[in-house]
């Protein structure tokens, strides 16, 4: 990407600046963060990057292992990613979430008070 400045100075006159180059790559590895805020009443974020593209899916187990939400389900391009989770409709413990990107799976424990 390119881009300038444009300096507007009290007397109306502008100056721009020299042309600035940013390159912006995707992400290296993968990486799951910690949701936020944790603990969490009633939602919460959970962030996530992948390096490359692939079928993706984000699920939400309580900790008996039963599967109580699925956030995404979907092929996406590498890059870096949010989704929200709200727990309105459970009760108060501890729960985990797990991505699965291609060959890489992760998982997270969160902690859900009301």
């Amino acid at each position: 990407y390119q881009y300038r400045l444009k300096q507007i100075d009290f007397d109306g006159t502008f100056e721009y600046s020299k042309i600035v180059e940013a390159e912006i790559l995707p992400p290296g590895k993968f990486s799951l963060e910690q949701n936020f805020p944790n603990p969490f009443n009633p939602s919460t974020k959970i962030s996530w990057q992948s390096p490359v593209n692939s079928h993706q899916t984000l699920k939400i187990y309580d900790v008996l292992g039963n599967e109580v939400a699925i956030l995404v389900n979907e092929y996406r391009t590498a890059g870096k990613y949010e989704a929200e989770f709200n727990a309105s409709n459970l009760s108060s413990g501890i729960y985990y979430y797990k991505i699965t990107a291609g060959e890489f799976v992760q998982t997270r424990k969160m902690i859900l008070l009301k």
